[in-house]
């Protein structure tokens, strides 16, 4: 099975719907829908309106069901949490990992150990731990009481019961927002944040919208642990409507059990490894798979140019490094750099340990489970090249 890719620029969002599988020898995507972003999908006609039968069905209740059980009920769908991911607009989720968590073939974390051992350095922990308290300061904020919904809730047309939402909050008593949801930021998330609510967050929140048939919430999110910000998103019936129809494609990749195609993000990578971490030494021959041969010739491409801008780099970092002689920082209209020396370090001089005391670092060896190494030759050359 071969995938079709969309070329383009590391500004464009990430292409969806295109990553379309075909045919062994088939160079012609099935559909070649523009990349994705929230404006491009405002900006195109949706051919299936979306329309709300009735309030959402409550799947299932929480209160009191494990982690294990959790996870297991959300396999059954697409919650709001993975919208995003399942359209290719999630920045730390690709379709590729997702698709793994919705077909067993990778779990979400280990949930026997996070009940009894919680991880503290994990942005989930935290996200749990602080997500009443932020409830509870957007109440003190706005007056609005709410209240925690404590189940998962199902669409309530039969063509679209795959759509699941877990929601934070109900608002009590709101004729103008019934959700709300609650978030927060670190120091690296923060930087999603500066120009509003991000779009991954924005998926989420219309796919509730979506599951429930409320026509707004609010989206409270705690910055740095020291900010407390609200924004209203109002239900965009257009969004929606292109939302489940992408939704649904990728639910297709899920039933079908065909994986989507990769989008060169670290979360694909991270998915492919463990989707084949292991090689048999097999030779597979792709010199008349036209598509195949065209990804080669991207990738040989792709690397050249790579090694003139490193090259470019380079240079114009020694030039600078001339100019600026000693000083230690430069000032420029655009911005600034700084060239200091690093403090002196001590290191381990492990060669030198296991030639003086073999024995005791004998003690001392662990083995590490290998990983496949991808290697690129290009041909013809009478000396081959090889990069990693």
């Amino acid at each position: 099975m071969e995938y079709q890719h969309t070329e383009q620029s590391p500004s464009t969002s990430l292409a969806v719907v295109s990553h379309q599988p075909l045919a062994i020898g088939t160079a012609t995507p099935v559909n070649s829908d523009s990349p994705l972003s929230l404006a491009n999908v405002l900006s195109e006609q949706s051919t299936k309106p979306h329309t709300h039968s009735a309030n959402a069905i409550r799947l299932i209740n929480t209160k009191g069901l494990s982690r294990r059980e959790w996870l297991a009920v959300r396999k059954q769908g697409i919650g709001g949490s993975d919208a995003a991911a399942a359209v290719g607009l999630n920045p730390y989720q690709s379709q590729l990992e997702l698709w793994m968590i919705k077909t067993g073939r990778f779990s979400e974390d280990s949930p026997d150990e996070s009940e009894t051992k919680p991880n503290i350095d994990s942005k989930m922990y935290w996200g749990q731990i602080l997500e009443p308290i932020v409830a509870q300061h957007y109440t003190k904020v706005t007056g609005r009481k709410v209240r925690k919904v404590n189940a998962i809730l199902q669409h309530a047309d039969c063509d679209k019961s795959w759509m699941l939402a877990n929601i934070d909050y109900r608002v009590v008593g709101s004729d103008e927002v019934q959700l709300l949801e609650c978030k927060t930021a670190g120091e690296y998330g923060a930087k999603l944040w500066k120009d509003g609510v991000p779009e991954y967050v924005e998926c989420q929140v219309q796919h509730q919208l979506a599951v429930t048939g409320l026509q707004a919430a609010d989206v409270c999110v705690l910055i740095c642990g020291q900010q407390l910000k609200i924004y209203r998103i109002e239900r965009d019936e257009e969004l929606i409507a292109k939302l489940i129809e992408l939704e649904r494609l990728f639910w297709q990749y899920v039933q079908s059990n065909i994986p989507p195609c990769a989008d060169g993000s670290e979360s694909a990578g991270f998915a492919l490894r463990c989707l084949f971490p292991q090689d048999y030494g097999q030779t597979v021959d792709f010199s008349d798979n036209t598509h195949v041969s065209g990804l080669f010739d991207s990738l040989l491409n792709t690397r050249k140019q790579l090694n003139f801008y490193e090259k470019q780099e380079e240079f114009y970092k020694q030039l600078l490094q001339q100019n600026l002689g000693e000083a230690s920082y430069a000032q420029f209209s655009q911005g600034s750099l700084s060239w200091k020396k690093a403090k002196d370090s001590v290191y381990l001089d492990t060669t030198t340990l296991a030639k003086d005391h073999p024995q005791l670092c004998q003690q001392y060896h662990r083995s590490k489970v290998g990983s496949r190494r991808f290697l690129v030759y290009e041909r013809p050359s009478s000396n081959s090249k090889v990069t990693d």
